[in-house]
């Protein structure tokens, strides 16, 4: 427990230790700071399609495999980009309603590697949808994949696959089942993205639902996913910190255990009028050596609480 909150005190932004907080700010910074690029280019009164060409294409994932092979690093990129402040808020609200119910479920350190995990998975059918079945390629310019929305749906569907009857708004008729959410949530998306014409980004988010139940399956059969990706992320933050270099090995020493001669922790029991007089009737029973460690103490400093 000391190594855990150590490591919360440390990255908390809002929040101490609330990777929820934490990544909805990472996606709130990173659409303000490509939001300024774009006014910057519509200040100088530029070709806003150079934006889009030079900047924003490189960081989302392009449905053909050949130009994503060339751009590797958007399977990772992309799940951060948003052009429209209307999906980036959208997204941060689903965000912080099923994420906050899959932190009360999980605890604080499988959030990030879901929603990583979700929208990486997305991205991979993605690419596999647009070059393998042509027919859902529709005509016109290419069709990229970007935004939060694929890890989103996996954070749903990994809370609702721990607890579908998860209760939300108590106060209506004892509150809302989750799934029922979760559904809303799904249709909502899928529709949206069938509106734009896009089935391989329909599909993608389908994916990435996909991933967010098989990392619940996996963890209840014993497999964490999360666990070298957190491991990771704390190698990657010693770095940067070197006065976290070495906590994980000093959480021993804060809590003195490794002090010569102490015990790391000693109960001491409470002395009662009713204790005393039942290790009595047992040495009146038994004898004074069938009595424990811990009674043999309790009359010691019931003595010595009588000479005081």
């Amino acid at each position: 427990m000391l190594s855990e909150d150590r490591y919360r005190k440390k990255i908390g932004l809002g929040q101490d230790g609330n990777n929820l907080v934490f990544l909805i700010g990472v996606l709130a910074i990173v659409f303000c700071i490509f939001k300024f690029i774009w006014l910057v280019y519509k200040i100088a009164e530029k070709d806003m399609s150079a934006f889009d060409q030079n900047i924003f294409n490189w960081l989302v994932v392009p449905g053909d495999f050949e130009k994503m092979m060339t751009r590797p690093w958007t399977l990772l990129s992309f799940m951060f980009m948003h052009s429209d402040p209307w999906d980036v808020l959208g997204n941060i609200l689903w965000l912080w309603a099923f994420g906050y119910i899959f932190q009360d479920l999980t605890g604080n350190n499988k959030l990030i590697p879901v929603f990583i995990y979700g929208s990486f998975g997305a991205a991979l059918f993605f690419v596999a949808c647009y070059n393998l079945v042509p027919k859902l390629v529709p005509a016109g310019p290419a069709v990229t994949l970007v935004g939060a929305s694929a890890g989103i749906m996996a954070i749903a569907v990994a809370a609702t696959s721990l607890a579908p009857d998860y209760r939300i708004f108590p106060m209506i008729n004892g509150g809302v089942p989750l799934w029922i959410l979760t559904v809303l949530y799904l249709i909502i998306d899928v529709s949206l993205i069938a509106a734009q014409k896009t089935p391989p980004g329909a599909f993608a988010h389908i994916a990435g639902a996909a991933v967010g139940f098989l990392f619940v399956y996996q963890m209840r059969r014993g497999h964490d996913w999360s666990i070298w990706m957190n491991n990771f992320f704390d190698w990657f933050g010693n770095l940067f910190n070197p006065d976290r270099k070495n906590w994980k090995k000093t959480a021993k020493t804060d809590l003195h255990y490794n002090t010569r001669g102490t015990q790391p922790y000693k109960k001491i029991p409470n002395i009662t009028q009713k204790r005393i007089d039942e290790i009595l009737d047992k040495i009146n029973q038994q004898g004074y050596r069938f009595l424990t460690d811990e009674e043999k103490d309790i009359l010691k400093r019931a003595a010595e609480d009588e000479e005081l």
